[in-house]
C-alpha cells in the first residue's frame, strides 16, 4: 500500500471524491503543515497554526496509480485559488500536494507543469507542493462527514 496526501479546500468533499475510487483502501481527513502539535479543528480555523485541511489516502498502486490520483485532485477543485475554495476562505483551505518521497515529488511537479502548460486555466496554479509532515487525524465527527449525513458532495465539482 502507498499513501498520498492532498489539500483541496474543505476536506469533506475531497474525502467523498477519493473514497469512491477503486484502489483507494482508506481515506482520512486531518491537518498537515502547521507548527502546533495535535491541533483541533477550532485551532486550525483560527488561521494561526499553519495547518491545511487535508485528505490522506491509502491506496493500492496496482489498482490505481499516483498519477491517476493527481488527475482526480486537479479536477476536484480550483487549483488557481489561493487560500480558498469556493465559499471557504483561509490558509487552511489552500491547495496542496504533500509528497511522501522523491518519486511522488517529481510526479507531482511534472503533473503541475503539464496542467500549467495545458491552457486549462487562465490564472496561475496556486497549488503548493511540499514534503508531507506530521498528519493529525481530524476529530471523528469530520470523518466521512458528508456520507454520515446522506450527502454526496459539497461545493466541489
Amino acid at each position: 500500500m502507498a499513501k498520498a496526501t492532498f489539500g483541496a479546500g474543505c476536506f469533506w468533499g475531497v474525502e467523498v471524491t477519493f473514497r469512491q475510487l477503486a484502489g483507494v483502501i482508506d481515506a482520512q481527513v486531518g491537518y498537515m503543515g502547521g507548527h502546533l502539535v495535535n491541533p483541533t479543528y477550532q485551532d486550525v480555523c483560527t488561521g494561526t497554526t499553519g495547518h491545511a485541511e487535508v485528505l490522506q489516502v491509502e491506496f493500492d498502486p496496482e489498482q490505481i496509480s499516483y498519477e491517476a490520483l493527481l488527475d482526480i485532485f486537479w479536477k476536484a477543485h480550483d487549483p488557481t485559488q489561493l487560500n480558498r475554495q469556493g465559499p471557504d476562505v483561509g490558509t487552511q483551505y489552500r491547495s496542496g500536494i504533500y509528497y511522501e518521497d522523491e518519486a511522488q515529488r517529481t510526479t507531482a511537479e511534472s503533473s503541475r507543469a503539464n496542467l500549467e502548460q495545458s491552457g486549462q486555466h487562465t490564472n496561475p496554479i496556486a497549488t503548493e507542493i511540499a514534503a508531507a509532515s506530521d498528519f493529525y487525524r481530524a476529530e471523528e465527527y469530520h470523518q466521512q462527514y458528508l456520507e454520515k449525513r446522506g450527502l454526496g458532495s459539497c461545493h466541489l465539482p
